[in-house]
């Protein structure tokens, strides 16, 4: 917030005085001690007598601004002049030329709370000084703006060498001052200047290090957690059918031997159902293997189009009655990803339905600004709550019995590719019926525009 209280035009060494005794006289009456009555004043001093030797007309405006909760004098001095060119090196500290010229910006700079510059070519020079009040400041009303304008225009008696004099006593003290603070500043800034150097130098090499550590970490972790995975898949769940395995075929060769022809014809399906199971935990260890690999390329998914393929490669019983939503969306995406997350949900549904007779799957979608929610709903025996969650980590079905043809894996497959999408997944069951829902990316549909 900012309120104007005066505004002077700078054409003359006099203007430049009352610009000073201006900035004196305002600061005073908003209660600044002394040392920064004078800072103050003496800044605006020096900016106003730049304009007048530099340019040769210009202006200043005073007023009160806030800002961060903070309250402050402003002094705002603006000319048309070229502008100036060599601006960063005047500030740097490093311009000077004989006579002492050079420095006003800089020590004004020195002298103020905020100081802000914008020099360009052609359009003049913007000089922003201010001077933070302190908190015993009085409260400025619009009125008494109005009050001190009125008073600043009725003084006539404005002595330009007293003014300069007391100016110049007070710039004496305050440059001493200055002088002597300059010369510890700036050894110390040069050894901070060397230290940030070198510091910057280290945070830059420390920061590129532990980026590399951290993304190291990440694949390490994903690694360990896939060689958990597979590592209890070997020991497990692979080693049960091998070892059914080998029972049955000694089993067949003590038959054989014997010339027991009727156990024979029975071991044999055992066998082949023993290497089925086999089959079947293989290929989903792969699935789930390859589950969120991006390097998958996208194509176009008619989304009625692949649930029909999922459907038909199911073989699902002709009892089931199975309802899709009439208008579904179009992806730009990786097919296999989405035809797994239905395949593994839907089959599920068809696979543990208790009453095939009177089965009913629902499939439907609703589009959102960031997501795209699917849900397929059936009217099954349902999911115990206890076990809604564990469905979907790896090797847990939530039936009591597994059956001979389930691996496990499946909703933990269909979890990593929707995860590895940005998505979710989730189930609902209360009593008889489940409803299994997971969100797709948005950014992967394609609109009419593009279709």
């Amino acid at each position: 917030m900012q309120r104007i209280i005066l505004k002077i035009n700078i054409a003359n060494e006099l203007d430049v005085v009352l610009a000073y005794k201006r900035a004196m006289q305002l600061s005073e009456r908003l209660n600044m001690a002394m040392a920064n009555q004078t800072k103050f004043a003496t800044a605006v001093s020096e900016v106003c007598r730049n304009v007048v030797e530099h340019v040769g007309s210009g202006s200043i405006r005073f007023s009160l601004v806030e800002e961060a909760g903070f309250h402050f004098l402003e002094a705002y001095v603006e000319d048309r002049g070229r502008g100036i060119g060599n601006l960063e090196l005047i500030l740097s500290g490093n311009y000077y030329v004989r006579g002492g010229k050079g420095t006003g910006l800089v020590n004004s700079k020195k002298l103020v709370d905020y100081f802000n510059i914008e020099s360009e070519f052609e359009k003049g020079t913007r000089v922003t000084l201010r001077r933070k009040l302190p908190p015993r400041a009085p409260g400025v009303s619009k009125a008494l703006l109005d009050q001190w304008a009125h008073e600043f225009g009725q003084e006539t008696d404005i002595s330009p060498y007293a003014e300069i004099k007391k100016q110049n006593m007070q710039l004496l003290e305050l440059l001493e001052e200055l002088r002597l603070r300059n010369l510890e500043a700036e050894k110390q800034l040069q050894e901070i200047r060397r230290l940030n150097s070198k510091l910057q130098e280290s945070n830059q090499s420390i920061s590129e290090l532990l980026e590399e550590r951290e993304r190291k970490n990440l694949l390490l972790q994903n690694a360990n957690e896939n060689l958990d995975a597979f590592a209890h898949t070997v020991s497990h769940d692979l080693r049960a059918p091998l070892q059914n395995i080998d029972g049955l075929t000694n089993a067949l060769e003590s038959s054989l031997h014997t010339q027991h022809l009727e156990e024979a014809q029975f071991v044999l399906p055992l066998l082949r159902q023993q290497t089925q199971k086999m089959d079947r935990l293989i290929t989903g260890i792969l699935a789930y293997s390859l589950a969120g690999h991006q390097s998958i390329p996208k194509k176009v998914v008619n989304t009625h189009q692949l649930l029909s393929q999922v459907i038909e490669s199911l073989h699902v019983p002709f009892s089931f009655r199975i309802n899709i939503q009439q208008e579904l969306p179009t992806f730009y995406t990786q097919e296999i990803f989405l035809y797994q997350v239905f395949s593994n949900i839907i089959g599920n549904a068809v696979k543990y339905h208790d009453k095939p007779e009177m089965a009913q799957v629902h499939i439907s979608c609703t589009v959102e600004p960031d997501q795209v929610v699917f849900t397929v709903e059936d009217n099954g025996p349902g999911i115990p709550e206890e076990v809604q969650q564990e469905i979907f980590s790896m090797y847990e079905t939530g039936q009591a019995t597994p059956r001979q043809d389930s691996t496990g894996l499946g909703l933990s497959i269909v979890k990593k590719i929707v995860s590895e999408k940005g998505g979710k997944v989730w189930v609902h069951s209360q009593g008889r019926g489940s409803r299994f829902g997971f969100s797709w990316p948005a950014e992967d549909l394609v609109t009419e525009e593009q279709a």
